[in-house]
Formats: structure tokens, C-alpha cells, sequence
């Protein structure tokens, strides 16, 4: 008769083939996400001056131009 053994996993080992197997994937997950975060928020002052004009590529398509005239408040 085949008997039942159990072996015990170190909780490093487990955490390990965790991260190997799901890591890539929350990544790409990760990053999708937070680009469509940051184009869709990108109309937003806030997101505009802190965030989109200090990127080095970006950052004159995304500041603002208008003169002070023009701006109503």
C-alpha cells in the first residue's frame, strides 16, 4: 500500500516561485495601468505641471503657451 508524504516548503521558496510566476505579469499589468492613468489624468492641472512638463521628451508639447491675457482667472 503507497503511504502519503508530505514536504514542507520554506516560506522563501514559496514567496520565490511566487514572484517568478506572477511578477512579470503584475508588471506589465502595473504599467499598462499606469500610463492610461497618466493620459487620462493629463488634462488636469495638477498631473500637467508636476508630472508631464518635467519629462525631458515631453515636456514642451505639454506646457502651457497661452498668454496671460487669454486665461480667464
Amino acid at each position: 500500500m503507497a503511504r502519503v508524504s508530505f514536504q514542507t516548503t520554506s516560506p522563501t521558496r514559496f514567496a520565490n516561485t511566487l514572484v517568478k510566476r506572477w511578477g512579470p505579469t503584475l508588471g506589465i499589468w502595473g504599467v499598462g495601468a499606469g500610463t492610461a492613468a497618466l493620459f487620462l489624468l493629463s488634462v488636469t492641472p495638477v498631473v500637467k505641471k508636476g508630472i508631464l512638463v518635467n519629462v525631458p521628451l515631453l515636456g514642451n508639447y505639454y506646457e502651457d503657451k497661452t498668454p496671460a491675457s487669454d486665461k480667464p482667472f
